[in-house]
């Protein structure tokens, strides 16, 4: 009897090693695998990792905060190129190259078909009233050297306020004429990308370079 009990326990102990060795692995009998060889394969260039040391890590952390800090857009002009010159060496020692630009942008002629001018109110109003009578939209005029008068459509293009002018004398306003409002311009706008709190104390510098010209938010 004993010698069965030794035998059954001798093979019992054959049956585990051979278990917990993966030995009857291919008869589908062996122990659950507890490694995950997938999170290694999964890790990107791990022998790229490096310790900080505190002054740099402190170093990032502060980058992060401002990379991360609220910004805004903001514009002024236009400018002329005068202006833009000025403009340009200012910016230059005051804030980095990177957080401003300073655009061009090109203003295209502009042609009206006009009534004036009108130095007598009485007869301004009264031009008023013959207009609005007639169902003619009156559009703002943007060169105050033609005040006090009137605008009847603005182009782009000089032969299309001809076009405009001749179609309302047929319908009897004889007293019209064309004119440029405004001549072809190269104009600049100055651009700031992301300003934020550190940034905006500078501006206040820029003061005469400005012109006058308000900064706003971008459109």
């Amino acid at each position: 009897m004993l010698r069965l009990l030794a035998l059954v326990l001798l093979l019992a102990n054959g049956l585990f090693y051979a278990w917990s060795h993966e030995l009857l692995r291919a008869y589908g009998l062996g122990p659950t695998l507890q490694s995950e060889p997938q999170r290694l394969r999964d890790q990107i260039e791990p022998q790229a990792l490096a310790l900080l040391r505190p002054e740099e890590f402190r170093r990032i952390e502060e980058q992060i905060k401002i990379d991360q800090a609220p910004t805004e857009c903001l514009q002024a002009g236009p400018f002329n190129a005068v202006q833009a010159a000025a403009l340009r060496q200012a910016l230059g020692s005051l804030l980095p190259a990177e957080s401003w630009e300073l655009q061009e942008v090109a203003i295209t002629a502009r042609w009206i078909v006009y009534l004036g001018k009108y130095n007598n109110p009485e007869v301004l109003a009264k031009k008023r009233a013959e207009l609005l009578a007639m169902n003619l939209k009156i559009e703002t005029l943007t060169n105050p050297a033609l005040e006090p008068g009137f605008s009847l459509g603005a182009f782009v293009v000089r032969s299309d306020a001809d076009a405009a002018l001749a179609r309302l004398s047929a319908r009897g306003l004889h007293t019209a004429r064309v004119v440029q409002e405004r001549a072809a311009v190269l104009d600049y706008r100055l651009t700031l990308p992301k300003v934020d709190a550190a940034l905006k104390p500078r501006l206040a510098q820029l003061g005469m370079e400005l012109g006058g010209k308000p900064l706003h938010i971008c459109n």
